[in-house]
């Protein structure tokens, strides 16, 4: 099952609400050139969007046409996410994202680092024009949760944690973004199934993540180097769960059985939502991240 290919089946479902989502996350970056067109083309390189796709996809469910705000807090979401790649290429010396050039690479770290500040200052901007305080503190939560993820990582390289402080890690770096998107959207929907959002979110969080560490070891086909995590002494669940680093192909197995169990979890959750060609959209994405 060719992952690339048939995601694009399932986002040529959503394509409007995918491209409204494009036009909003460069209207109000404002900035002197030529920064201001790096940033514009790097937030719209061709991405997989899987942080709005889901919401999108889960609002749809339930025969809602997605509102102005939604959308709005949805491209929020996705500048956030774009903020902590443009801090995470710094903090991992990476020269290419998404086959162009990284803005470090472009211009300087120190821009770089100020660029991705700018970003989320956008998003501020963004959330206060919404105005809802719920969302407010749910963001803050959310930026403070992959701030801390960062910073256990950084003081944790090169030792073999746990399996439960790896799903702590994976949590705050990945699924609470997730988790959020899900919540927020919903939030501002006219059926306010939130909790449903908010655990769906997380799974497809966790699992996502699950499923980039296990390419992270057995594919070449990233922005990274096969093994980056492990020369870098990130020990995440693959070698955590073959007790050593030299040793990960024992812990790949077994990362997959964690995968498909927050899947599982997660298929679980979307039966709860009608029948139709967005709920199987929903089933069908989370079988691509079990093919791995």
């Amino acid at each position: 099952m060719n992952f690339n290919n048939e995601y694009k089946k399932i986002k040529s479902l959503i394509s409007n609400e995918l491209l409204q989502i494009e036009k909003k996350l460069t209207d109000s970056i404002n900035v002197q050139p030529p920064l201001n067109n790096a940033l514009k083309e790097f937030l719209t390189l061709p991405s997989k969007r899987i942080r709005s796709v889901i919401p999108i996809l889960f609002e749809k469910s339930q025969n809602i046409e997605l509102s102005d705000s939604q959308l709005e807090f949805l491209a929020i979401i996705e500048l956030i996410h774009n903020a902590s790649l443009i801090h995470d290429d710094i903090i991992d010396e990476c020269q290419t994202r998404r086959g162009h050039k990284t803005i470090g690479a472009d211009f300087d770290n120190k821009l770089a680092v100020i660029s991705g500040d700018y970003i989320l200052s956008v998003c501020i901007q963004k959330l206060t024009e919404i105005g809802n305080l719920k969302l407010i503190d749910e963001i803050s939560k959310t930026i403070n949760s992959m701030c801390i993820g960062e910073i256990n990582q950084n003081f944790n390289l090169f030792k073999l944690g746990t399996i439960e402080d790896y799903i702590e890690k994976t949590k705050n770096k990945t699924a609470h973004l997730f988790k959020t998107a899900l919540f927020g959207t919903s939030l501002l929907g006219e059926k306010q199934n939130l909790h449903l959002a908010q655990e769906l979110g997380l799974n497809i969080g966790i699992a996502f993540q699950i499923r980039d560490d296990i390419l992270n070891f057995t594919s070449s086909q990233t922005d990274k180097p096969i093994n980056n995590d492990l020369t870098q002494g990130i020990y995440n669940a693959p070698v955590i769960l073959g007790n050593k680093d030299d040793n990960y192909q024992s812990g790949i197995e077994k990362t997959k059985i964690l995968l498909n169990n927050y899947t599982n979890k997660a298929k679980k959750l979307v039966l709860n939502l009608e029948q139709n060609a967005y709920q199987n959209a929903i089933l069908k994405f989370l079988e691509l991240l079990e093919d791995v």
